[in-house]
């Protein structure tokens, strides 16, 4: 029997495809009123900041649970707008050092783990990303953190908990994706802070 095809990564690209360029068309129609003299309002504010964040999440969520081909790439640049664009204005400030570019596969394992460490600090802090073509290290540092430890221990190849839900999916996935890129992740946590190595 062939493999079947990674319907949710489809799925993930055809949802984010489909909404991209009407959002987008929001944030140039704001843009337009803004330049044609229309007075600013807070509704008006309020509309450019929400299609900017909406659009930016989903550029975010294009890389995390998109489809990506061995041979895809995605440049150094392109992930720090996203990165810039999806944290504006939070109390989450994510940095990235790493080559000019990257395969879209590892974007997308480290995209996940990203959203993992986010999980984590809903009261803001600082995600570090390094990675250098053969392996990776994401420390996550907050003030405060929360834990659902059963979720941690699936990126550990534990089993993912039968109660997941949706807004913890990204732990399901990461620990799919760690498991087909044949990586092993090493996992630290104390009071302040979470550190990944793969």
């Amino acid at each position: 029997m062939p493999d079947m095809p990674d319907l949710a990564a489809l799925i993930g690209s055809r949802i984010c495809h489909d909404l991209i360029s009407p959002i987008g068309a929001i944030g140039n129609g704001v843009e337009l009123l803004m330049m044609d003299g229309t007075p600013q309002s807070p509704e008006l504010a309020l509309i450019a900041e929400s299609a900017g964040h909406a659009n930016a999440r989903i550029r975010f969520f294009r890389v995390a649970f998109g489809a990506a081909t061995p041979d895809q790439r995605i440049a150094r640049a392109e992930i720090l707008s996203i990165l810039s664009e999806a944290t504006r204005g939070g109390r989450l400030r994510i940095d990235w050092e790493g080559g000019p570019d990257l395969a879209r596969q590892r974007a997308r394992l480290l995209f996940l783990l990203v959203q993992c460490l986010e999980s984590a600090m809903p009261y803001g802090g600082r995600i570090a990303v390094s990675e250098d073509g053969e392996g990776a290290g994401l420390t996550g540092t907050a003030a405060k953190l929360r834990l659902h430890r059963p979720l941690w221990s699936a990126l550990e190849g534990g089993p993912c908990p039968d109660d997941l839900g949706a807004a913890e999916v990204h732990f399901a996935l990461a620990a799919a994706e760690l498991a087909r890129q044949g990586r092993r992740l090493a996992l630290a946590i104390d009071e302040g802070g979470i550190r990944m190595t793969l």
